[in-house]
């Protein structure tokens, strides 16, 4: 089976996640979280990652990894194999530890990150595992090191507590707490702030930079092992990226689409060159070129073709 997108570069910053393989908890007691823990510290400072936050779950675990190389793929190999080779050891098992390969979504910037990481330090208290009282002793994540300051090498949190104003301080720390139980308590910011799509997709970030994202690594969107909602931007940037060059290659912008009648034979062509190059469907070309409706576009397109195919012969 083909591999899913991965897209890497210097300075990138990922949500990572991943589920347990086995019908029962994946982190039953202390013993497997705290072989997680040291097998993700020992891969932080193996790769030189920068590690801003992590939950470990009963059967899942998130991350907030910045990777100053590009090297994600490599150190989360790196880091399930091990964790794997440990665990399965431990329990005398045998065969794959997690669900598949791992998820990961990139995020724009400093100001996502912070709410990543507000996300995965909540992830405990909204799954019901403690108490507002209890979060910041949750054992098995970063908000505990964090605020007894055991926080182990490769750990950083100056750049997102100064998206809140906060620096590492004990101060610091006791409201960044108390901004966590605030946000926690209140669905309504946890909505404005992007939760529900935390983790679901492939990027955390505002519209315009998913979108400059998507255009630039269109061509990994051919990936057939990527699932089709988180390829779909990747694929339309594709397509965008064809009517662009097709308008320009004829002396065309973007406004004369409208401008033009609905089966004009310069936009007959251009939507015929960009479905054969990209395989873009009726359904987008129809809206992006004022062709009028899917099967009116569908029938203009198709007698185009046998007109040519008839001056062919």
């Amino acid at each position: 089976m083909a591999r899913k997108l991965r897209i890497e570069f210097a300075g990138a910053i990922y949500h990572v996640l991943n589920r347990g393989n086995y019908r029962r908890d994946l982190f039953q007691g202390a013993g497997e979280a705290q072989a997680f823990q040291t097998t993700l510290a020992e891969t932080t400072a193996r790769y030189g990652w920068r590690l801003h936050a992590f939950a470990i779950m009963r059967n899942h675990y998130h991350l907030a990894i910045e990777t100053p190389e590009p090297n994600l793929s490599l150190g989360m190999h790196w880091l399930q194999s091990t964790f794997g080779t440990r665990f399965n050891r431990y329990r005398d098992e045998r065969g794959h530890l997690f669900q598949g390969r791992f998820q990961a979504l990139m995020v724009e910037n400093e100001a996502y990150l912070a709410r990543l990481v507000d996300y995965i330090h909540l992830n405990p208290l909204r799954a019901g595992i403690v108490s507002p009282e209890q979060l910041g002793g949750f054992r098995w994540g970063s908000l505990n090191l964090w605020l007894k300051n055991r926080a182990f090498k490769g750990m950083c949190a100056e750049t997102w507590l100064d998206c809140h104003g906060l620096a590492e301080t004990p101060e610091g720390w006791a409201d960044y707490l108390a901004h966590l139980l605030a946000l926690g308590a209140d669905e309504a910011r946890q909505k404005e702030c992007g939760f529900e799509t935390m983790s679901r997709g492939w990027a955390i970030g505002t519209a315009g930079w998913r979108k400059a994202m998507a255009k630039q690594y269109a061509h990994l969107a051919l990936n057939p092992g990527l699932p089709s909602a988180e390829a779909r931007e990747l694929r339309e940037a594709g397509w965008q990226k064809s009517l662009e060059a097709a308008l320009k290659a004829r002396g065309k912008r973007p406004e004369d689409l409208a401008a033009a009648t609905k089966c004009a034979p310069w936009k007959l062509a251009v939507a015929k060159q960009v479905r054969k190059e990209t395989g873009a469907p009726v359904v987008w070309l129809a809206d992006q070129l004022h062709l009028g409706s899917p099967n009116s576009a569908r029938v203009h397109l198709s007698r185009t073709i046998r007109e040519e195919r008839k001056n062919e012969l």
